[in-house]
């Protein structure tokens, strides 16, 4: 290792150590490499230019992002949850099936696990703890778990941002996230079921079987927008960025004309919440840009090929050990962080390999999502407390039932490919 990336990586951690955002310390951590290595300064602000002017892909991110506040702001929300509780809120266990359902409908809206969370968690640990059959530790944890699935099943902006570093077809990606959403989902609510018998959680009251057509025609217009999305793109309508748009402008629609549920001053808080946050994202991506330079003026993926294949690894092997090491930095690094930094270094070898890019790019996000709920440092839990004031202790006790699922749920994905690749296949992908 040279002096100038030692120094850069010493740089690095101190700063993020210390508490800075983790954007600007990589930011910061790649001009103190530059000025060591005799290279210009401004070559940093110069990758970065190129960077986002050849990322036109990009512009999907904020887009999602607005879809996802604006869902929020008006009464969208609310009708998917009352949806959900018409459907699964009879079984045993109700609410916590709920929860998960409306996760798995909102991640076809949000493409975002932060947005997920922050939308329908306050609401719904509300619903699951005001009558006092659930704890707010259980009701956070399983409320925490289930927001993983937002950026698995399309849109998602993970994977956005996978098809950036790894030029693998977004259009493929989002539809390899599918069944691994739905997988997901369903081994959360095997779980919350069987803790649910095993705690004497109390059934819901019933929503009568007349009421549900109604309950269905209320939510149903919310409902459609993941369909008008895979059409868009799948049907060759649209490009995913144009998709990204065209899910704002119809989240738009619905909650200021169709639902007549956000006002003027509602939408100018939308709009600078969404520029919060997609400024903080883009300083992420920024640093990104220059840090992926040293990456390459290093030879780092040349170097990593080349032990790998001296080492004469199989392709499982390799999948495993990153998979570890993934789930590891989940630990204490943002998902956008890792995929931008962290696996492009693995994508000359994913290829010698014969790894699929689409397949690698399903695992990377499901096991980064899975890392936003790993203690000590999971964003996720973080942002459950920060919504709810629930203690974090609590948070923790109850997540690890969950954790062990979701990890369970990724072993199967990594040893199944055709599982994760069966959809795309039967669309017209050839990985």
């Amino acid at each position: 290792m040279s002096f100038e990336l030692a120094s850069l990586l010493v740089t690095l951690f101190v700063l993020a150590g210390i508490g800075t955002p983790i954007g600007y310390s990589i930011l910061l951590a790649s001009i103190v490499y530059l000025g060591l290595s005799g290279l210009d300064v401004a070559l940093a602000g110069e990758k970065i230019l190129q960077g986002f002017y050849g990322s036109a892909i990009l512009l999907a991110v904020p887009l999602f992002i607005v879809a996802a506040n604006i869902m929020n702001a008006g009464s969208i929300t609310d009708r998917l949850l009352n949806f959900c509780v018409a459907i699964v809120g009879r079984f045993k266990g109700g609410m916590g099936h709920v929860n998960v359902v409306a996760s798995l409908i909102f991640s076809g809206m949000s493409g975002s696990a932060v947005a997920d969370a922050a939308g329908i968690g306050k609401i719904i640990i509300s619903m699951m703890t005001r009558s006092g059959k659930y704890s707010r530790g259980y009701a956070a944890a399983i409320t925490a778990a289930s927001a993983t699935i937002g950026p698995i099943i399309p849109p998602s902006i993970p994977m956005v941002l996978y098809a950036l570093v790894s030029n693998a077809s977004i259009g493929s990606l989002f539809l390899a996230g599918i069944l691994p959403g739905l997988i997901m989902g369903a081994v959360l609510m095997a779980m919350n079921g069987y803790l649910a018998h095993k705690r004497g959680f109390e059934v819901e009251e019933t929503v009568p079987l007349k009421e549900l057509p109604r309950v269905t025609a209320n939510a149903f217009p919310a409902l459609l927008m993941p369909v008008i999305l895979l059409y868009g793109i799948y049907g060759g309508v649209t490009t995913p960025t144009e998709a990204a748009a065209v899910a704002a402008f119809y989240a738009l629609m619905l909650a200021a004309l169709f639902y007549r549920s956000l006002s003027f001053k509602a939408l100018y808080q939308v709009f600078v919440d969404s520029a919060r946050s997609s400024a903080a994202v883009g300083i992420v991506i920024g640093g990104a840009f220059i840090l992926n330079f040293i990456v390459i003026t290093e030879q780092i993926p040349q170097s990593i090929s080349g032990a790998l294949e001296g080492a004469d690894i199989s392709p499982l092997m390799f999948l495993i050990m990153v998979n570890v090491l993934i789930l590891l930095l989940g630990c204490v690094l943002d998902a956008t962080t890792i995929i931008l930094v962290i696996v492009p270094l693995f994508i000359p070898t994913c290829e010698a390999l014969g790894i699929d890019l689409v397949h690698f790019g399903v695992l990377v996000v499901v096991n980064s999502m899975i890392g936003l709920i790993t203690p000590p440092y999971g964003i996720l839990l973080f942002v459950i407390n920060a919504v709810t004031d629930i203690p974090l202790r609590e948070i923790i006790a109850e997540i690890w039932a969950f954790l062990a699922v979701l990890i369970g749920a990724l072993i199967v994905m990594m040893l199944s490919p055709d599982l994760v690749l069966w959809l795309p296949r039967l669309l017209g992908y050839q990985g």
